[in-house]
């Protein structure tokens, strides 16, 4: 069985296993200056991660949903407007933000075009319609089938944002793969953000973990609302060791993940009823299989009965997710069995 439903089913190795055994472990909650933990091993994580992002401090999270709550949260109150991508996965997916019993705040959304790139004038429009707390961007995007937004374009919505006086937070759960795609590093790609979260687990291959990522300043809020959310840990150094290990070695082997991806996306250029959404640039592939008759569901019923584990998303479409563990093999045999799907 080929499993491509998510890099989250990516698995450590032996070697950042190890690294585990040998970790400086402390109370991450127990905090002195800065608030920073007695874990050095999260310390030196946090540092890493500051430091690649080109941000003064980073803060650990056991999860992307909950590092971007917090994040967004250090911005926002009660009823703020947020500007988010209408597809976007804090929106979509993770909901809590604006859940009326949670977050309590107010989604505004824009569009994407064909390439999965925010539709500029709709920030505008909303910027100057006011009200605007915070926009939000997704790099690499979810949905759009693993679309990278280019670093032009990054700046534009940066520079607009800012001449209304509005944050930027990006959601790079995939940033890596995002910073091998466009070939820029992780710093020139978050100098036109004011935060970005990202996820040292999925195509980096650590089990658990994400960053937040800021001024000082702002990261001592993120650090408040993470306690609030009962997101401060204790001897997480056995989650932030592994996560050191993925920083140091498997940024360029995302490479791969991609190649494996176009692999796919090639083998199945011109089928009749089943349709690439975007381009492959990343790890992603979303398809639209409507011309089949069939429910995303039923589709991925169908797949797995050949030998390929694939998810819904949306309401109309399917993913599939390439990461270490998944050969050209892998990739290769996944196109065999779409083909054989679009000819049924």
């Amino acid at each position: 069985m080929i499993d491509l439903r998510s890099d989250t089913l990516t698995l450590p190795d032996q070697e950042m296993l190890k690294t585990i055994l040998g970790a400086k472990l402390g109370d991450d909650g127990r905090t002195h200056g800065l608030q920073r933990g007695e874990d050095l091993t999260v310390n030196e994580l946090e540092d890493l991660a500051a430091q690649m992002t080109g941000k003064e401090a980073g803060v650990l999270f056991p999860t992307g949903t909950l590092g971007n709550t917090a994040a967004v949260l250090a911005y926002c109150q009660p009823g703020d407007k947020v500007l988010v991508d209408e597809q976007q996965h804090l929106y979509i997916s993770e909901k809590v933000l604006f859940d009326p019993g949670f977050g309590q705040l107010q989604p505004v959304s824009y569009r994407h075009d064909e390439n999965g790139f925010p539709v500029l004038e709709d920030i505008e429009a909303a910027l100057k319609g006011g009200g605007i707390r915070l926009v939000c961007i997704e790099n690499t995007h979810n949905f759009t089938g693993g679309a990278c937004i280019p670093l032009e374009n990054m700046k534009e919505i940066y520079d607009l944002a800012h001449q209304y006086q509005v944050p930027v937070h990006m959601d790079g759960a995939r940033m890596f793969n995002a910073a091998v795609a466009l070939n820029v590093s992780a710093g020139e790609m978050c100098r036109y953000v004011d935060s970005v979260m990202f996820c040292v687990s999925k195509g980096l291959g650590a089990p658990v973990g994400s960053l937040v990522c800021s001024n000082q300043e702002f990261t001592l809020k993120v650090r408040e609302k993470r306690k609030l959310l009962g997101g401060v840990m204790r001897q997480a150094g056995i989650i932030a060791a592994p996560g050191l290990y993925a920083m140091k070695n498997h940024i360029e082997r995302l490479q791969e993940d991609h190649d494996h991806a176009k692999c796919t996306a090639e083998l199945i250029q011109g089928l009749k009823h089943t349709h690439m959404v975007g381009q492959a640039v990343t790890n992603i592939l979303v398809l639209d299989v409507n011309d089949l008759g069939l429910t995303p569901e039923e589709y991925c019923q169908k797949a797995e009965e050949k030998g390929l584990l694939i998810k819904p998303v949306l309401s109309d479409k399917v993913r599939l997710v390439f990461y270490k563990g998944i050969t050209k093999e892998d990739a290769i045999e996944a196109a065999r069995i779409i083909r054989s799907l679009d000819n049924e």
